[in-house]
């Protein structure tokens, strides 16, 4: 299977994976699985880490593409036709990352793991 991550669900597994889902860590487990991070994830860190809303994430935010490459997730470029999907998408979840994410999702027809339910608006499917 191949999935995309939210950003909680990136710095959860890299940190704290007593947070993920059992669903999450079973999927986790599966070394045949694929884990995509759309580089939407690292704006969101690199934001959120330079407003001081995401203090956990200094080091990932400083060393963002060698973890990722380290953990063996695939990072996923942002294109004009995602972000044109993105702002086009129907749904009041206003989050511009959460909608990068799942416009990619929806795009590759692949899964988000993710614990946030907002993402269902949007039609993608969500594992948790």
């Amino acid at each position: 299977m191949t999935a995309i991550l939210d950003t909680h669900t990136l710095i959860w597994a890299g940190q704290a994976q007593h947070r993920l889902s059992p669903t999450a860590r079973a999927v986790f487990s599966d070394p045949d699985n694929v884990f995509l991070v759309s580089a939407a994830t690292a704006w969101e860190i690199a934001t959120k880490v330079r407003l001081g809303k995401l203090s956990e994430a200094t080091e990932l935010e400083a060393n963002f593409v060698a973890i990722v490459a380290g953990a063996g997730y695939k990072l996923v470029p942002v294109t004009a036709e995602d972000a044109l999907n993105a702002g086009r998408m129907a749904g009041a979840h206003r989050d511009p990352w959460d909608r990068m994410i799942a416009a990619q999702a929806l795009a590759l027809d692949i899964p988000v793991i993710s614990i946030d339910p907002k993402l269902d608006g949007f039609g993608v499917r969500r594992l948790w």
